[in-house]
């Protein structure tokens, strides 16, 4: 993570946290000649609407211009994390313990770096995962720092 994004993760985290809310991840990207910075929040009884993501844009956005810790210009986006909300932290992965989830892995696990199946556990040291190959269950032992990428997943399957 970069200084820039620290510094304006310890502002949103502030500003979401005094409104009562939750800061799930936050992206300072460049697509093609725009840059973006996307804050994703949630409520913790799980409901976000449009009036909370406006609130905490107008807050953030005075902040940031107060602080001015971004040089060029950008858009704020405030948004919920949506349907296939990220997994970073801890408490995200205990959550997510009975969904269905999207893992992809730094390096191969049998042959394979993207799973997608319920997670099982999240240990201190693995994540089990229960996929599905052709028609059999199988059961993945995924160590947590071989973990690249997690999210919540649909399962179309279902």
């Amino acid at each position: 993570m970069s200084k820039i994004t620290e510094e304006i993760e310890q502002l949103a985290t502030s500003i979401v946290n005094d409104l009562g809310l939750e800061l799930v991840d936050l992206e300072f990207v460049k697509e093609g000649k725009d840059w973006f910075l996307r804050v994703y929040i949630d409520n913790p009884d799980g409901n976000i609407d449009i009036d909370q993501c406006a609130q905490v844009s107008e807050k953030l956005s005075e902040e940031l211009d107060r602080t001015d810790p971004i040089t060029q210009n950008y858009f704020l986006e405030v948004s919920s994390p949506g349907a296939e909300r990220p997994l970073k932290k801890e408490e995200d992965f205990q959550k997510a313990i009975g969904q269905f989830v999207f893992i992809k892995t730094y390096e191969a696990i049998d042959g394979m770096k993207e799973f997608e199946g319920y997670l099982l556990t999240y240990g201190p040291e693995t994540a089990e995962v229960e996929i599905r190959i052709k028609t059999r269950k199988v059961t993945v032992s995924i160590d947590k720092e071989k973990i690249a990428l997690a999210r919540l997943a649909i399962d179309f399957s279902a």
